[in-house]
């Protein structure tokens, strides 16, 4: 396998889920309209998707052993492509549905890549590799920020979310000739049946992996809330356009991809990819903070640069956090540790927009519950710190 095919294929497959998981909060005020509901009821949307992301991580590293991680993505795939599509029948209940199935696509991305990443990449460019991969998450943003709102005002948000379908059942097609190298190594007998305990028992008996785990069910509430809301949160408190806001929701994950790019990299440089974490933390405490100082009264340039700032930590972590599981990991068990710890992660997803359209309900702006929502992060912080007094170390 060579590191660039490996590379650009595991970032298309996560950027297509990502961005099937993004699109509908990117045009929730079009979407909540024709089914007559609040826009801030998005939140539990994602929430359900996370769910489903939860039911496949914890299964995807026997997924991975079983099938292949080639095979494995291309299921991720098709069951993103299945709920984007289910997503646009026109019941509430077919867009919970869909959002299950996004959720299953969701949680098969990162088990199968990081098997195959861990073959081809060293110690000293693993954080940086893994990073680059993760921008698959932001890219998605990125498309479905700049691309949904437009399509969704000119064609109906039908259209884009089906139009995203029809890709990634493209790329699910094209990528097939990759699976002789890819998944020569499957265990087509391997059973399910204690996969997801065994699994996630690994996790609580490393003291430092089941800390990093906690500390991502934080970072990933605020990352999520984040995505979810930017868009509601412009358009009803900062008296922003939706396609106005749809931009900025591009930016914000623009500059997530470079977070995640130069955080990777700082992490390889400092060797301490413990340490990148605690920095990254620290600043989006402090931009969820200045988050809730944003009025229509606010000039656009610092909106956009809180919201960039904001888009660089809260989304940019996630590559040096899958590069510290791997590394953390018993070497034959990489795939199902990944899995494991994401089912905290997404745990932290489906929690974090409840929580948050609770904290909405009860101050009545979204820009001071994302000001409040930084005590999320600061919890993340302090799993941080507890991690780093035994660095390096992954006995109980």
């Amino acid at each position: 396998m060579k590191l660039s095919t490996v590379v650009f294929v595991t970032t298309l497959v996560q950027g297509l889920a990502s961005m099937v998981v993004i699109l509908p909060a990117s045009v929730a005020p079009e979407l909540a309209s024709a089914h007559g509901v609040e826009a801030s009821l998005i939140g539990f949307q994602v929430s359900i998707v996370y769910f489903g992301a939860m039911v496949t991580s914890a299964l995807g590293g026997t997924i991975v052993r079983r099938w292949g991680p080639l095979r494995c993505s291309q299921m991720a795939l098709a069951f993103a492509a299945i709920g984007c599509s289910l997503t646009t029948l026109p019941w509430l209940s077919a867009i919970a549905l869909g959002a299950v199935f996004i959720g299953f696509g969701y949680g098969l991305t990162n088990p199968p890549a990081a098997q195959v990443l861990m073959k081809v990449t060293k110690p000293a460019n693993r954080n940086l590799i893994f990073s680059i991969k993760q921008t698959g998450v932001p890219l998605g943003g990125v498309v479905a920020g700049l691309l949904a709102p437009t399509i969704a005002l000119q064609f109906g948000w039908q259209t884009a979310l089906l139009a995203a379908a029809m890709v990634t059942v493209a790329v699910m097609l094209l990528i097939q000739p990759l699976r002789a190298a890819w998944d020569d190594e499957r265990e087509p007998g391997l059973g399910f049946t204690a996969a997801p305990l065994s699994d996630i028992r690994m996790i609580l008996r490393h003291r430092n992996l089941r800390l990093i785990s906690m500390a991502s069910f934080a970072f990933s509430a605020m990352q999520v809330s984040l995505v979810t809301f930017a868009v509601t949160m412009l358009v009803a408190d900062v008296s922003f356009t939706l396609v106005e806001a749809g931009v900025v929701l591009a930016v914000l994950q623009v500059f997530g991809v470079s977070g995640r790019i130069l955080w990777g990299w700082v992490a390889d440089r400092l060797g301490d990819g413990n340490k990148v974490l605690l920095g990254v933390t620290l600043i989006t405490i402090s931009a969820a903070v200045m988050t809730g100082f944003l009025d229509p009264q606010t000039t656009k340039v610092l909106v956009y640069v809180v919201m960039a700032l904001f888009g660089f930590t809260a989304v940019g972590w996630n590559g040096v956090y899958l590069a510290e599981v791997a590394r953390l990991a018993p070497v034959n068990q990489i795939g199902s540790a990944t899995g494991a710890s994401l089912f905290v992660t997404y745990f932290g997803v489906v929690l974090g927009p409840v929580a948050f359209a609770g904290i909405y309900s009860k101050v009545g702006a979204y820009t001071t519950a994302f000001s409040l929502f930084a005590l999320v992060s600061f919890m993340g912080l302090i799993f941080i710190l507890l991690a780093r007094k035994r660095a390096g170390k992954t006995s109980p």
